[in-house]
C-alpha cells in the first residue's frame, strides 16, 4: 500500500468541513478590514527566498524543498508566502494603487523540518500584509485584526507577544554589541547558538534549547538600543492595541526567524500546544518590496497562522462534529420511488438543503444508514406518499414523525435549517 510522505497527511471529513468553516469566518474578518486576497505560486525562483528571508536563516540553510528546473533555474516550494506576495506586489506594480495595499492569503507551505506536534512538511498558512504604510496605527490594527479573527473562529485564550528589532539605523549598533556580548558565552551554547553566534546573531535570542535560557537572558536587550524613531514607534503600536482593550506583554527576546523583519514583530500563542505553543507570528518588513525590485519604498506589515495548529486548538481533527452533516436522508421505498426521489432531492438541493438519496429499498436499512450519516431528519417516499402528495418526514433524534406536503416540505426544511433546529 502507498501512503502518504512523511511530514504530510490527508484532512479527512468531517474535520475537513471544520477547516472551511474557519476559513470562511477567516475571510468575512479580513472583508471587515478591507483586505482582499492574492493567490500566488506554490513554488518560486529559489533566489526569492535567499534574497528575502536569508541565506544564514535555518529555512534557507536547511528546510527548503529546492530542485533544478528543465532549463537549469533552481526552483523553491515556497516556505512562506510574504516573500511570493511582495514579488507579486513588486511584478505587478500594485504600489501604483491608491492606500494601503491589504492582501490575504490562505494555502500550503513547505518545509522539511523535523516532523512534531501540529507541525508538517506541507503545512497550512493563513495570512496578511499591509503594503505601503510605515504608520505604527497600522501595525497595530494588524494585532488587533488578528485577536479579532482567533476570537471569532472560537479561540479567546490567547496571549499577545510583541517587541521591536529596531530599524536600518539603529539595528546595526545592538548587533555590534550582541556579538561582543556573545563572544564571552558562544562556547557554552547549544551547536546551533554556536553557528548563529556567527553567522545570524540574532536568532540566537530566539533559542528554545532550555540549557541555553539563563546565558540568553543576560544578553543585551535591543530596546536598550532602538534609535528615537523607533522608540517612538513602538510606543505608539503599544498604546493603539492598549486602546483595544488588549493585553500583552513585551519580550525583547521575540526577533522572529526571518531576515526581513524591521521594528514590530508580535506572536500570538495557546497553552494549548505544549512547549512548542506559537499560533502565529508576524511584523513588519520595511525595504523587503525594494530588495525585491519595487521602484518605490513600499513599507509593509503582515501576520501568518499556522492553520495545523490552530486546527489543534479548535478540535478540528475530531472524528465527529456537532453540526449534522446531512439536512435530509431521502429514503425510496420501491422501485418507482427511486427515480420520484432523484427529482425531489434535487429540488431540495437547488433550495440549499444538504441531502442523501438512500438505494435501499428496505426502509429498515435506510434508517440505519441516516442514523450513521447524522442526517437531521429521514424522508419516507413510497408509491403511497406519491400518488397523495404527502410524505412522511421522521425527525432522527427525537423519532417525531409527521407528513408533509411537497409545499410546506421545501418550506419547512428551509426554516428548520436555516435556523438550525
Amino acid at each position: 500500500m502507498i501512503r502518504a510522505v512523511k511530514g504530510t497527511r490527508d484532512i479527512l471529513p468531517p474535520g475537513s468541513g471544520h477547516w472551511a468553516s474557519v476559513e470562511a469566518i477567516v475571510m468575512r474578518v479580513f472583508k471587515r478590514y478591507n483586505y482582499r486576497e492574492i493567490r500566488t505560486p506554490i513554488f518560486e525562483e529559489t533566489q526569492l527566498f535567499a534574497r528575502s528571508v536569508g541565506s544564514e536563516t535555518d529555512i534557507v540553510s536547511k528546510e527548503m524543498y529546492s530542485f533544478d528546473d528543465r532549463d537549469g533555474t533552481s526552483l523553491t516550494l515556497r516556505p512562506e508566502n510574504t516573500a511570493s506576495v511582495m514579488r507579486a506586489y513588486a511584478e505587478h506594480r500594485l504600489d501604483q494603487n491608491p492606500g494601503t495595499q491589504k492582501l490575504y492569503y490562505m494555502g500550503p507551505m513547505f518545509r522539511r523540518e523535523r516532523p512534531q506536534k501540529g507541525r508538517f512538511r506541507q503545512f497550512h498558512q493563513i495570512g496578511a500584509e499591509a503594503i505601503g504604510s510605515e504608520r505604527p496605527e497600522i501595525d497595530a490594527e494588524v494585532i488587533v485584526m488578528v485577536a479579532d479573527l482567533l476570537k471569532e473562529v472560537g479561540v479567546s485564550e490567547f496571549t499577545i507577544i510583541v517587541n521591536s528589532v529596531g530599524c536600518a539605523e539603529c539595528r546595526p549598533q545592538f548587533l555590534s554589541k550582541l556579538r561582543e556580548a556573545l563572544l564571552l558565552v558562544q562556547s557554552s551554547l547549544c551547536s546551533d547558538c554556536q553557528r548563529r553566534a556567527e553567522t545570524n546573531p540574532l536568532r540566537v535570542l530566539d533559542c528554545k534549547v532550555p540549557q541555553d535560557q539563563p546565558i540568553i537572558d543576560g544578553l543585551p536587550s535591543i530596546l536598550d538600543s532602538l534609535c528615537e524613531k523607533c522608540s517612538v514607534h513602538f510606543e505608539t503600536v503599544k498604546t493603539f492595541v492598549a486602546d483595544r482593550g488588549l493585553v500583552f506583554t513585551v519580550n525583547p527576546r521575540l526577533v522572529r526567524g526571518l531576515d526581513y523583519y524591521s521594528r514590530t514583530t508580535f506572536e500570538f500563542t495557546h497553552d494549548a500546544l505544549g512547549a512548542q505553543n506559537s499560533i502565529l507570528g508576524g511584523g513588519r518588513y520595511d525595504g523587503l518590496a525594494e530588495q525585491l525590485g519595487s521602484r518605490v519604498p513600499s513599507p509593509g506589515i503582515g501576520f501568518s497562522i499556522g492553520q495545523d495548529r490552530l486546527m489543534m486548538i479548535l478540535g478540528g481533527e475530531a472524528e465527529a462534529s456537532s453540526v449534522s452533516a446531512i439536512d435530509v436522508f431521502v429514503s425510496p421505498v420501491g422501485g418507482e420511488a427511486v427515480r420520484f426521489c432523484a427529482g425531489l432531492a434535487h429540488e431540495l438541493r437547488q433550495s440549499g438543503v444538504c441531502v442523501e438519496v438512500g438505494h435501499d429499498n428496505k426502509l429498515r436499512r435506510s434508517l440505519e444508514l441516516a442514523h450513521k450519516l447524522g442526517a437531521r431528519y429521514t424522508l419516507i417516499v413510497g408509491e403511497q406518499e406519491m400518488q397523495s402528495g404527502q410524505f412522511l418526514l421522521k425527525e432522527m433524534v427525537t423519532g417525531v414523525q409527521k407528513f408533509v406536503s411537497r409545499p410546506m416540505l421545501l418550506s419547512h426544511i428551509a426554516t428548520t435549517n436555516e435556523h438550525g433546529i
